[in-house]
């Protein structure tokens, strides 16, 4: 049983598996698509997604549109939907007429389109993210992210995990250090299979994510992911090994940012590698 829309305003609409029946939207493989149809879930998502009613909300795949029913019906001022597939973009245009001026649709590809250009500030994306292009599509928004306000969104639980690990985990990697120098990263909750159509063979779990306005601590980007690529590339050897690909003194270059040289990747914090992009920037390091 769905749960009753929060605002009295909102239009009497199909069932959502009368959408999918009309339009022909059996789930395709090779788009990723699991459609999320409960709407208690769908609710719980929006709810996360903090105050709907100002600035844009932009949902990335919305497929016959569940997701987006329960953000207009939270009071979502405008919502963008950037879709890719154009069956589902015949169906969500009755959505929009059903909620005028605050739904737009964006027919195209998600990876093509920077979020944190469309519409006006505050920006948020809540999503449920196509599990092909989930980490493709965070690891292309994280120059841009503290543009936005919050993103809310789902993934494999194991990707999920890799976001949020703390160092010394098994989990803790590249994008976790990448993700966690520009943003709070807290897991909300886990939906099973049985959520979906079709059941996808894995558990998801919702991820917020907090934009810091500013990173937490100094280092360039680009020399950040060179030394974090170094080292999780090898992450079972020590970093006085594993970080010769991009400091062939790499003793030096440890010394500098005062780690010891046989610590591993999954050892450090994020401000320790910091350190290290900082010390690989001034020239620590070289050889000569």
């Amino acid at each position: 049983m769905s749960e009753p829309p929060p605002t009295d305003t909102a239009p009497t609409l199909p069932p959502l598996r009368d959408v999918i029946a009309r339009h022909g939207l059996a789930a395709r493989r090779a788009l990723g698509q699991h459609f999320l149809l409960d709407l208690n879930l769908t609710g719980r998502i929006a709810r996360a997604g903090g105050e709907l009613g100002t600035g844009t909300t932009i949902e990335i795949g919305p497929g016959p549109g569940g997701l987006t029913r329960s953000l207009l019906a939270h009071g979502a001022r405008k919502v963008i939907a950037i879709e890719l597939d154009p069956r589902c973009v015949e169906a969500l245009q009755e959505l929009a007429a059903a909620y005028p001026g605050r739904l737009e649709i964006v027919a195209g590809d998600a990876m093509e389109i920077d979020p944190a250009k469309l519409g006006e500030a505050p920006r948020r994306i809540v999503a449920n993210l196509p599990y092909n292009v989930s980490t493709a599509l965070l690891a292309r928004w994280l120059p841009s992210l503290a543009r936005l306000e919050r993103l809310v969104l789902m993934f494999q639980k194991e990707v999920a995990e890799r976001l949020a690990a703390p160092p010394g985990s098994r989990d803790y990697g590249r994008l976790s250090v990448a993700l966690q120098w520009r943003a709070d990263v807290k897991r909300l909750f886990d939906l099973p299979p049985r959520a979906f159509t079709p059941p996808p063979k894995v558990t998801s779990s919702v991820v917020e994510i907090r934009p810091l306005a500013q990173p937490r601590y100094p280092a360039d980007a680009e020399i950040l992911e060179r030394v974090t690529a170094a080292a999780f590339n090898q992450r079972r050897k020590m970093l006085r090994q594993s970080l010769r690909s991009v400091a062939p003194d790499a003793a030096a270059l440890l010394a500098a940012a005062e780690i010891d040289g046989t610590a591993r990747a999954e050892d450090l914090s994020v401000e320790q590698f910091c350190a290290l992009a900082r010390a690989l920037a001034a020239g620590r390091g070289r050889t000569g």
